[in-house]
């Protein structure tokens, strides 16, 4: 069961390496194409989680870019995401192993 767990944590570790890996790479290769265009955004984090903000303080700026600068957020936002659920998993697996350790 310990190793069970073991391998677990590994392997959400490994998941949570590869997500950041890829999405950063997704990321940077639209925000390169943003760069080539010389798009200059003043994106900030409440742009990441507030659709209607993102809209009427940089959508509405660069219409032109509406498609690129969708994807860039999705990008983000997904990554968020799945980072924090990699995270939970592996301080719950964390969690069993300590108190599987602590009690047995």
């Amino acid at each position: 069961m310990v190793n069970l767990i073991l391998i677990l944590v590994i392997l959400a570790f490994v998941a949570m390496l590869f997500v950041n890996i890829f999405f950063r790479a997704r990321v940077l290769k639209v925000y390169q194409k943003m760069r080539r265009e010389n798009l200059e955004m003043d994106l900030k984090a409440a742009h990441l989680f507030n659709r209607q903000l993102l809209e009427e303080e940089i959508l509405a700026k660069h219409p032109n870019h509406k498609e690129d600068i969708e994807i860039f957020v999705h990008n983000i936002r997904y990554s968020i995401r799945m980072a924090t659920v990699l995270i939970a998993i592996i301080t719950l697996f964390g969690a069993v192993l300590l108190f599987n350790h602590l009690y047995m």
